[in-house]
């Protein structure tokens, strides 16, 4: 066994960055999610112009509701596991050493879905620009600013 030295930034390791679960999501969304674990790695570099989280999706579990965003775009790189990429051509399955990507404003309405019996853990990769939106096409989801920040919305307007 060797003895190895803690590192320092702008190295680290991913094990050492803390997880966080659940989501940002109203009811009945969030428990949607089911069992997700995000590991922020580009926050815990100081990274602004991007974001970089490592995923953990149990099984069951789901990435996100399908959804597509005006302004960034988005990388995801399968490390372990498999998961189902549900987008508007249909289903795809994903395994480890696979990727998908999706360009800013292009209406694909996509999310990965964990069928197996085992973890998938994923990179996803995506880039930060104030004004983003996510449009929801199959929820009654979306985002409204005000004057305290950022809340979630029926499509009507009403809060949740």
């Amino acid at each position: 066994m060797t003895d190895r030295k803690p590192l320092l930034l702008p190295a680290l390791d991913p094990a050492e960055v803390p997880e966080t679960r659940g989501s940002g999501y109203p009811e009945p969304y969030r428990s949607r999610m089911g069992d997700r674990a995000k590991r922020k790695l580009g926050d815990a570099c100081s990274l602004t112009r991007f974001g970089v989280n490592q995923v953990t999706l149990g099984p069951g579990g789901q990435s996100a509701l399908r959804h597509w965003h005006t302004l960034e775009d988005e990388f995801v790189y399968i490390l372990q596991g498999e998961v189902v990429l549900v987008s508007n051509a249909g289903e795809q399955l994903l395994t480890a050493g696979m990727c998908a990507g999706y360009p800013a404003g292009v209406r694909d309405a996509h999310h990965f879905v964990n069928r197996s019996a085992q973890p998938a853990v994923y990179l996803e990769i995506g880039n930060r620009i104030d004004g983003d939106n996510a449009f929801y096409p199959e929820d009654d989801l979306m985002w409204v600013e005000g004057e305290n920040g950022v809340y979630a919305a029926h499509k009507d307007g009403r809060r949740y």
